[in-house]
């Protein structure tokens, strides 16, 4: 089966750790020699931006208001000890730009970047904030596959269904979203971002679990080791993507652990 190509990760509620989820997953999939675009639709926040050293001069929202600036002039590397390559088309603009970069034509223009980021890169992931906007709409239509990013709470619960309805409303191509449950502290006081049946895939509604990792938003990409959170970010994205990652873990059998509980997964999807 080929691997999926684009990936937009929606949160489920505010403060999901989508941002997050979506640079681990961009790491995971670079270690293996691939090159990975992440693009921010997140414009609220920005997020994306905060992984860019420097100034971000064009931003994505400039990219979708001047379809003839290249892709290139918004991309910033991310410095990481990666075989492949992480490029960032973060958001950072005025309110006022945010305003005019939310408009039908320009969230048109973000589908069409995303679309040229597929047509160049080995992989596209983007940010999507909880749905509530044209860019959102525009992201989940782009894209070959939607993953709903929740907190393992009962908040989180509760913004993954509200997310699945949404993206009916919105009528978008993935009619059957995956899920992504990322450990928070206190969730069932677990110490290895398992799920909530102790098999590591998230309890029986989630496709697959970011495991509890450094609290330091800033210390995003930390799968690059060989420990439990480096392990079960590659068995979320070979999930998320369809695909297998040529990643050493040593003699452990950490990932072999990981990857037996996401295949009980798949084969009950």
């Amino acid at each position: 089966m080929a691997s999926i190509r684009s990936l937009a990760l929606v949160g489920a509620v505010g403060g999901a750790g989508t941002t997050r989820t979506a640079v681990e997953c961009a790491a995971a999939l670079a270690r293996d020699g691939r090159e990975v675009a992440v693009l921010d639709a997140a414009y609220a926040t920005q997020g994306l931006g905060e992984f860019v050293r420097g100034r971000i001069d064009p931003d994505l929202t400039g990219l979708c208001l001047d379809p003839e600036r290249s892709l290139d002039e918004g991309l910033y590397d991310l410095d990481a000890s990666v075989e492949g390559r992480i490029a960032l088309a973060p958001a950072s603009a005025p309110f006022e730009r945010l305003a005019r970069a939310s408009d039908d034509a320009a969230a048109q223009a973000l589908a069409d970047r995303v679309a040229e980021a597929v047509a160049r890169f080995d992989h596209v992931l983007v940010d999507v904030p909880p749905i509530a906007a044209n860019p959102s709409i525009a992201a989940v239509h782009a894209v070959d596959r939607v993953a709903i990013v929740a907190p393992d709470t009962e908040h989180g619960a509760d913004g993954r269904r509200r997310q699945r309805d949404v993206l009916r409303d919105v009528d978008a191509p993935d009619g059957d979203p995956a899920v992504i449950a990322v450990a928070v502290p206190g969730s069932g006081d677990r110490t290895d971002g398992s799920g909530d049946d102790g098999n590591g895939s998230g309890g029986t509604d989630a496709d697959a679990t970011v495991p509890r990792g450094p609290v330091e938003f800033a210390a995003a990409p930390a799968c690059l080791g060989t420990d439990a959170f480096a392990a079960g970010v590659v068995a979320a994205t070979e999930t998320l993507f369809e695909t297998e990652l040529d990643v050493e873990f040593g003699e452990t059998g950490v990932i072999g652990r990981l990857s037996a509980g996401v295949d009980r997964v798949r084969g009950g999807r």
